[in-house]
């Protein structure tokens, strides 16, 4: 008996746990080494010391356009034939990943996502390092459970872990890697998820200190509210922030519906943005790659009012080119990249009107880099988290608060989503806390509907409608005519809205005087999204079920819980455990 409980303690708590802090290292070990290798690139394509921006700027001009469209005609090929999901941000093929593969990530995204990508970036494409990251660690731990044969809901549960742990990594902020996980994956948590989560986040951030000490991302500058009135300008800069999200959002999909309408090989595109990266580094080269060291300059008060402006455009329409067409890489570092621009401006602005508060532009960077995080991915905390961890001082939470809930507000209100599911949405893919529900598009509603019901005539009498319900244990009655098609439905309240009323007389009064004409109704070869739509509109209990075939004909009715259960039905089989696996082995009773 005791041999029984070890067994199922160590299936059931201690291995989970021990694969945590596993995916943990091994995610945090993926950031270092993925970091590792742009830099080798860059040292690679651009020769000489001191970082791509120094290195990039001391090239031929001729170097600088033909680098990034050989990398173009080189990886083309790879994304379009070789491995077309390690394509875009890689966050959102990571949800679609919990959503609807089980978990399951094809091991070769790990080595092949980090090789394209980083290639991309060194060469000067204006993407994001964070969420080929996410998918990097997400692949781990989906490789990891594949391997231990586990099922569908260890799987996403060590996904969720390898993303927390690649961006907890990443900026070494733990707290920030775990609600990254819950807000933007839209993970379904759990309380006994969460401490796996936190184990890995941790993990991955240790491993990360292992290399890189406490060397940080930024040499940020010690924040201080120095007037109360500062915060009214903090919750403008968040107003400010969210139109630019939206305004962000709309050029990455409009460049996605524009490279779509372009005439050209999908291998070939790479290499045309290749050249709009060459020409756009000719003029700016400050927007090129991930562009940490000019949100330096920004944070350190080096930038200029005009360069702050002229930077952001540039910025973001080389990041709507690169984004859109499809070039690996994310879009959380050119939201902070952004947010540090916009912030820088509007920062020079106040400081130009009310020049006797003592205003720092490079303070209004920091916390514009959390209010632009926050609109584009819609999770205030995470931005809020991200920025709080950079800096650790307490003093800047506030206006971190004040500027990110506005700026999500305006995004939610105008557009509804984050950018991650905009680019999921544009597949016809709806996320909801993380699960698929087109797949209620694949359930049609013969399949759940009930076929037992009360008809009544609609000349019956109201006598023999009172006896028929007392009798009757249904709560509603489908009204036919005498060819036996639908024309109404009379229902308990019907029948007792017409009985409490004294003045009515009953004589002669029938079920077609009782029952409600206008009858919404289903298709029983419709799908349960068609129903779940106008259940979600009208809000009834239960839809007539009308014959495919003849459309008057009710052959049953559908209730609005038939959706629940059907959905929980589906979700459930992803969850039951693979069977003949180690854990199920060991946790079985023998």
């Amino acid at each position: 008996m005791n041999r029984e409980k070890v067994q199922h303690s160590f299936a059931t708590i201690l291995f989970p746990l021990f694969l945590a802090v596993v995916i943990g290292a091994l995610a945090g070990l993926g950031a270092v080494c993925f970091r590792w290798l742009i830099g080798f690139e860059v040292d690679l394509f651009w020769q000489g010391s001191g970082g791509f921006l120094e290195q990039y700027q001391k090239a031929h001009w001729l170097w600088q356009l033909s680098i990034p469209v050989l990398v173009g005609l080189i990886m083309g090929p790879v994304l379009v034939y070789l491995a077309p999901e390690v394509k875009g941000a890689g966050v959102p093929e990571v949800m679609i990943s919990l959503a609807q593969r089980d978990g399951i990530i094809r091991h070769r995204v790990t080595m092949i996502k980090s090789l394209v990508t980083a290639t991309f970036i060194a060469a000067g494409a204006s993407v994001g390092r964070e969420g080929p990251i996410v998918q990097i660690g997400s692949s781990i731990g989906s490789s990891l459970t594949q391997l231990f044969g586990l099922g569908p809901e260890k799987r996403r549960l060590a996904i969720a872990c390898g993303a927390a742990a690649g961006i907890a990594a990443t900026f070494q902020a733990p707290m920030a890697g775990t609600l990254f996980v819950v807000e933007i994956l839209l993970f379904d948590l759990e309380v006994t998820s969460l401490s796996n989560i936190v184990i890995a986040a941790v993990t991955g951030t240790v491993v990360a200190k292992g290399f890189w000490g406490d060397e940080s991302l930024f040499d940020v500058p010690f924040f201080t509210v120095a007037h109360p009135s500062e915060l009214g300008l903090y919750f403008i800069l968040g107003l400010v922030a969210g139109l630019f999200s939206l305004l962000f959002i709309g050029l990455v999909f409009g460049m996605v519906r524009l490279w779509q309408k372009v005439n050209l090989p999908g291998w070939l595109v790479p290499a045309v943005v290749g050249l709009a990266i060459g020409v756009c580094g000719l003029a700016m080269p400050q927007v090129l790659g991930v562009g940490y060291e000019t949100v330096g300059l920004s944070l350190t008060g080096e930038l200029l009012l005009g360069s702050a402006a002229l930077i952001l455009f540039a910025k973001l329409l080389l990041t709507g080119i690169c984004t859109g067409s499809g070039i690996p890489g994310g879009i959380f570092a050119p939201s902070l990249f952004l947010g540090a621009m916009l912030g820088t401006i509007f920062g020079y602005i106040a400081q130009a009107a009310w020049p006797d508060i003592g205003l720092a532009p490079a303070h209004f960077a920091l916390v514009g880099m959390g209010a632009m995080v926050s609109g584009t991915t819609l999770a205030p905390i995470t931005a809020i988290l991200t920025i709080f961890e950079l800096t650790y001082n307490y003093e800047i939470v506030l206006p971190l608060m004040v500027a990110c809930i506005p700026s999500l507000l305006v995004v939610k209100l105008l557009h509804g989503y984050s950018i991650y599911e905009t680019s999921l949405l544009m597949r016809g893919i709806r996320l909801v806390r993380g699960h698929d529900v087109n797949q209620l598009r694949t359930m049609r509603v013969w399949e759940h509907m009930h076929r037992e019901f009360e008809s009544l005539q609609s000349e019956t009498p109201i006598h023999e409608v009172v006896e028929k319900i007392l009798a009757s244990s249904f709560p509603h009655f489908i009204v036919v005519n005498e060819a036996d098609e639908l024309v109404g439905v009379l229902t308990l309240r019907d029948v007792r809205a017409q009985l409490q009323n004294q003045e009515n007389s009953y004589d002669g009064m029938t079920a077609s005087d009782l029952m409600q004409k206008d009858v919404i109704t289903v298709r029983e070869d419709q799908n349960l999204e068609t129903a779940f739509h106008i259940f979600s509109e009208h809000k009834f209990s239960f839809l007539p079920v009308l014959d495919s075939r003849n459309p008057g004909r009710v052959n049953g009715y559908l209730k609005n819980s038939d959706l629940v259960t059907a959905y929980d039905q589906y979700v459930l089989r992803g969850q039951l455990p693979a069977e003949g696996t180690m854990l199920t082995k060991l946790s079985r009773k023998r």
